[in-house]
């Protein structure tokens, strides 16, 4: 295989057999929505997505049901920056799934700008979804999981939580403060049988992404990685899935680098 290329789609091994599975930003065509799609093809019971986007969430429902064949495939609105849009999704979980067995926190919020051009709102916006959203996600996930005597949270953090890049303090910080809630909610819920994990990708093309950072800052990014392209969002979520499964029943407060940690 060229080291550009892209590999093969890897087939389902039944990792999250029986479980249901809560994940935030679905929609769409990036990390989210490939979490939720390997989700229900690694044999989720039930799934339950979120959104900002109306018509972009309805689509997402109705493409994962006809791609997987799940039909207990259901979806919410959310606005993570608001605690009755959570209180919302989760009592709609509670309906929909019964219990939930994983929550993937995949929203955030990117924006390039410097320091000196930023203003509170700008900062206050990114810090308030990317991470006070996974907190409000964490927190109220960590109230049924800990009653329900079990559970698994995913978080999507990135590797700006460790390294320097211009434009991205922001970004940067709100990560790194995700990375750390990751660790600190790890050893709370550790007593309850409840394990908490994050992701850090470097680079994922889609979408989105193209339509907010230019070709050339992207041709740029995927030369720094290791195989000179950037990841299929798939590849980042089958490491979510993994994360999710029994596979790493004695992994918590871990943050795994998906990229080639090239500084």
């Amino acid at each position: 295989m060229n080291l550009h290329d892209t590999p093969a789609y890897v087939p389902a091994h039944g990792l999250l057999k029986g479980k249901s599975v809560l994940v935030t930003a679905a929609a769409g065509a990036g990390i989210g929505f490939a979490a939720a799609k390997r989700a229900a093809e690694e044999g989720a019971r039930a799934l339950l997505i979120s959104d900002v986007h109306e018509r972009r969430l309805h689509e997402a429902v109705e493409a994962i049901r006809r791609d997987t064949g799940l039909s207990q495939v259901h979806g919410q609105l959310c606005d993570v920056s608001r605690q009755a849009d959570v209180d919302a999704l989760f009592a709609a979980a509670a309906d929909k799934l019964g219990s939930v067995d994983v929550l993937i926190n995949n929203a955030g919020l990117g924006t390039s700008k410097r320091i000196v051009e930023m203003s509170d709102e700008d900062w206050h916006k990114v810090i308030d979804i990317t991470l006070t959203g996974t907190f409000r996600m964490t927190r109220a996930a960590l109230r049924a999981m800990q009653a329900q005597g079990g559970g698994v949270i995913v978080n999507n953090a990135s590797v700006l939580g460790w390294r320097a890049q211009v434009e991205q303090a922001h970004y940067a910080a709100a990560k790194a403060g995700v990375m750390a809630l990751t660790r600190c909610a790890a050893m709370e819920a550790a007593e309850f049988g409840v394990r908490v994990n994050a992701v850090a990708p470097s680079l994922a093309i889609h979408a989105f992404l193209k339509k907010s950072a230019s070709e050339e800052l992207l041709h740029q990014l995927a030369a720094r990685e290791a195989f000179h392209r950037g990841a299929e969002p798939w590849e980042v979520a089958n490491v979510m899935v993994f994360l999710a499964s029994d596979y790493s029943s004695y992994m918590t407060g871990e943050v795994v680098s998906v990229s080639s940690q090239q500084a």
